[in-house]
């Protein structure tokens, strides 16, 4: 149920220097998807009547990705006063004229974050006499983070930004989380008295804390005792922990509804990833983006599929796919290369380094090994032998190949697309198929074989191929002597 008296404001305007990327911090890719989307994920999950995303860098390209994620979001426009402070007054300016609730104020760069956490804050706010509650914690190293100060009997009295504070208060071990939730009526009082008079000459929201503390009001401060719950993501490297973080908790979420993974520190699941119970993951493995598989199906090792979809029961060995559709009781690898549109039937085979793409393979038919086959159609229960491809492709235009039901292509044919091979059909070994192919027909392009005696003798005079030539030729001459 919607909670009309909450509002959710996301701070997504910040530029992310520490990043060294063209690519916006918020929209780097986190258990795939961009670490804006698991901040909007959380606000959806709260239900709150108004969500308002602050957006300021890259401004389109971030309105794109919330406008998917969360279409119901006001997208406001951060201006040239710099500061969170700032950002939330723009915000709750574009707020209905009568709403009188709760503002909730998350930061973007914040993915971790979890909605029960968030409840939790709500529900003590509430349940108090606060005009306003925050987030905090206790990290190993309080570098860089703004300071709680509280009152001798241990009320929150202010927050200090780490370049504006003291020895002493640099000592403190308890952090801002950057999560707070405001009544309205006292925020937007506060917001308004705020400065940028500060060693960043920006408009701080925590200062809005020490300016309702003035007022006389009470301010809470709720630990979470998990620090990396509420840690924002500035650099690659705290990319790189989060996502490690994240998908630790992803593959114990897995583990626990009935998946086995083997190897967990070389598991790697996406967020949009589905399992069914009895799945069996092997080291070396990456399941990414919105790949669902099946029961009893075996994926592993050293695979990675993306946006992919396997069947009951198939095995998916040393394989990179994407946007492939697996059968079940299918096998697929070692050393196979599916790209998009690859749709194998049940029970159908793929195996060592073959190559397939934008092509349907029939139920029960196999490509056993160094195959690639690429705009084409594949029967049922037909046979590709080794090195059989279809050459799709005529310099200009792809073309496509439709090959029958129990057809036998023998070693190395060769299917010059367009053409088709009817039903039952044969192939003989290093044949060239450029026409259609009637059903139950034996196709063959072979030369007669020539052989041109003592062409090494003449062409290659006193070679290592001519010595051995004429040591067999002694040999055999000598067997013909002997009658042997």
């Amino acid at each position: 149920m919607t909670d009309q008296n909450l509002a959710i404001v996301v701070l997504a305007a910040g530029q992310g220097t520490r990043m060294k990327s063209a690519t916006p911090k918020l929209l780097h890719p986190l258990g795939g998807i961009p670490i804006v989307s698991h901040v909007l994920a959380t606000a959806k999950e709260l239900d709150a009547a108004h969500v308002i995303a602050v957006v300021r860098h890259e401004r389109d390209r971030l309105a794109d990705v919330i406008g998917v994620d969360m279409p119901e979001a006001v997208i406001v426009d951060q201006d040239e006063v710099p500061g969170t402070g700032r950002a939330v007054e723009q915000a709750i300016a574009a707020l209905p004229a009568d709403f009188e609730g709760d503002v909730l104020v998350v930061n973007g760069d914040v993915p971790l974050l979890d909605a029960g956490t968030l409840r939790e804050l709500i529900a003590t706010h509430r349940s108090g006499s606060a005009a306003a509650t925050i987030l905090s914690t206790f990290p190993a190293d309080a570098t860089g983070y703004g300071r709680i100060v509280r009152t001798p009997e241990g009320r929150l009295d202010r927050i200090v930004e780490h370049k504006d504070a003291s020895e002493e208060e640099r000592a403190i071990g308890e952090i801002n989380a950057g999560i707070y939730l405001f009544g309205l009526s006292q925020l937007r009082d506060r917001l308004a008295a705020v400065t940028t008079d500060n060693a960043q000459g920006e408009k701080y929201l925590t200062d809005v804390i020490g300016l309702l503390r003035e007022a006389g009001f009470d301010v809470d401060a709720l630990p979470v005792s998990e620090s990396w719950l509420v840690e924002g993501i500035n650099d690659r490297a705290q990319l790189s922990d989060a996502a490690a973080k994240l998908n630790a908790l992803i593959v114990r979420t897995w583990q626990l509804a009935g998946v086995t993974v083997q190897d967990p520190a070389t598991t790697w699941i996406d967020v949009k990833a589905k399992l069914a119970p009895d799945v069996t993951i092997l080291p070396g493995t990456q399941i990414r983006g919105a790949t669902l598989v099946e029961t009893g199906a075996i994926i592993g090792p050293d695979t990675t599929l993306l946006d992919c979809e396997v069947g009951e029961g198939a095995t998916v060995k040393r394989t990179d796919a994407t946007l492939a559709v697996i059968g079940a009781g299918a096998t697929v690898g070692p050393f196979s290369y599916l790209r998009p549109g690859t749709v194998l039937g049940e029970n159908g085979k793929i195996g060592t380094f073959s190559e397939t793409k934008n092509a349907t393979i029939g139920a029960g038919t196999k490509l056993a090994h160094f195959n690639y086959v690429g705009d084409a159609e594949v029967g049922e229960q037909s046979n590709l032998g080794a090195g059989v491809i279809t050459a799709n492709y005529d310099g200009v235009n792809k073309h496509r190949t439709t090959i029958g039901s129990h057809v036998r292509a023998a070693t190395n044919t060769v299917f010059v697309a367009p053409v088709r091979m009817g039903d039952g059909a044969y192939t003989g070994a290093g044949t060239v198929v450029r026409k259609d192919v009637p059903a139950g027909s034996l196709a063959i392009t072979v030369a007669p074989q020539r052989n041109i005696e003592g062409w090494v003798a003449e062409k290659r005079p006193g070679t290592d191929a001519d010595k051995a030539a004429q040591a067999a030729r002694a040999a055999d001459a000598g067997r013909d002597e002997s009658g042997e």
